[in-house]
């Protein structure tokens, strides 16, 4: 689509002051993906403190290494857009940890009236993992589990023979290798099926 041209329709941005919110590991790759095509400031903003976020040690590590900035116990409120409708501002809550949720995690708990607004010019966002419900419900006939994710066999084919599904559609959040490796047996599946 053209993206590398900064005058296409849908130009990739590179932001001087990036927020990503977010403290998982496809936070800390966003984050310090930022850092390297050019951010001045790159954040991490998660609204548990560090001890509570999901991503791996060495992630946290690296990108600390590397200049990222880590927000912990702050949560967006509010982005404010600039006259041409780009961010330039997100208000974030202070936040502190209360009882733990039903994941065992300290649940965050906004601090009345604690607010700190910051400048920023690119906003990503990298928070769960959840199936998009739009396709499941669009698919009449189509089984899925209790999460919404959609039911297959152990070939990736769904209740609806001809369509055959794979991936966190399927899986909930999981990694992009599992993906690949769905999209493989499908393939696969699909061949046989075609060819039989």
């Amino acid at each position: 689509m053209d993206a590398a041209d900064p005058d296409s329709d849908t130009p990739v941005t590179f932001g001087k002051n990036v927020a990503v919110i977010g403290g998982g590991n496809t936070a800390m790759d966003s984050v310090r993906t930022a850092k390297r095509l050019g951010a001045e400031r790159a954040m991490i903003i998660y609204r548990r403190s560090e001890e509570e976020m999901p991503a791996r040690l060495e992630e946290v590590k690296h990108a600390k290494e590397e200049g990222v900035e880590f927000l912990t116990l702050h949560n967006p409120l509010e982005y404010i857009g600039d006259e041409r409708g780009r961010v330039k501002q997100v208000v974030l809550q202070k936040m502190e940890l209360g009882e733990p949720d039903e994941s065992g995690r300290r649940s965050p708990v906004a601090i009345p009236g604690a607010t700190e607004t910051i400048d920023i010019d690119l906003a990503i966002v990298s928070v769960g993992v959840s199936p998009n419900p739009i396709v499941p419900s669009s698919i009449e006939g189509l089984e899925t589990g209790r999460r919404g994710t959609i039911t297959v066999n152990d070939n990736m084919q769904t209740s609806i023979p001809t369509i055959y599904a794979g991936g966190d559609i399927v899986r909930g959040g999981a990694t992009v290798i599992l993906a690949m490796g769905d999209g493989r047996k499908a393939a696969a599946a699909m061949h046989e099926q075609l060819n039989g």
